[in-house]
């Protein structure tokens, strides 16, 4: 029997695309990961968001799999990050600065026209690329990561209205998951106040455990809002820290 239900996740083997792998809702559904290692249990496309010369190997899979796909559904879950250890800007690696921006800026713009390019009518398509409350708090120590995801959201939100501007049926959306125990949130939660002021306040929510969701949890919550509704740009699923400009 074909498949009907095509899903590729980057960062799949880790964190909250681990959590959204294991979570697919669609019985029978074909999960391929996109992330520099194999997946122990999912098909893996392998490239670094570091590195755009091979972000071609993504592109020729959505190309080869969607040109005469005749299932009922092709998402692609832009989850995968690199992370950095938190500091203020010219404090920093340089080097790991740099790959930071390509990766976390750049790549998440440059996949998702792919996946756009290579899609056809005839069934339902649908593209989500994961934000994070830094996108509209200016956390101190995440400068190239909060500009990142402020990338990313106004990207969501002008290219949604471009395709309902040519009477496209995919959706687009930006996902906040809100607070997800993850390897790197643990890792951010344990940074010094000097470097990461916000620091302190995560190492004390891991504590009391309020508002922190597993993987699997985010998963289940972010699937359950998808598709989004018409005219949703960002899906929101709770904050970490009041808002403040």
């Amino acid at each position: 029997m074909p498949v009907q239900s095509l899903v590729w996740i980057s960062g799949a083997t880790a964190g909250i695309g681990w959590g959204l792998a294991r979570t697919v809702p669609y019985p029978g559904a074909r999960i391929i990961n996109l992330s520099r290692k194999p997946h122990p249990d999912f098909e893996t496309v392998q490239f670094d968001l570091t590195r755009p010369e091979t972000y071609t190997a993504v592109q020729r899979h959505f190309e080869t799999e969607l040109r005469n796909f005749t299932g009922e559904r092709a998402i692609f879950i832009h989850n995968a990050f690199y992370p950095t250890t938190p500091g203020f800007v010219w404090e920093t690696d340089g080097l790991e600065y740099a790959k930071s921006i390509q990766a976390n800026g750049a790549a998440p713009l440059i996949l998702g026209e792919m996946f756009l390019r290579a899609i056809e009518p005839g069934y339902e398509s649908g593209l989500v690329l994961m934000s994070s409350a830094a996108a509209r708090h200016p956390f101190e120590g995440n400068a190239a990561y909060c500009a990142a995801k402020a990338g990313v959201e106004m990207w969501v939100r002008v290219v949604r209205r471009e395709l309902e501007r040519r009477g496209r049926k995919t959706w687009v959306v930006a996902v906040r998951p809100g607070f997800v125990d993850t390897p790197t949130t643990r890792m951010n939660a344990e940074q010094p106040a000097d470097t990461y002021p916000v620091g302190p306040q995560m190492n004390r929510q891991f504590q009391t455990g309020e508002g922190v969701l597993t993987p699997v949890q985010a998963g289940h919550q972010i699937w359950s809002a998808l598709p989004p509704k018409a005219d949703t740009s960002l899906l929101l699923f709770g904050d970490m820290v009041k808002e403040r400009d």
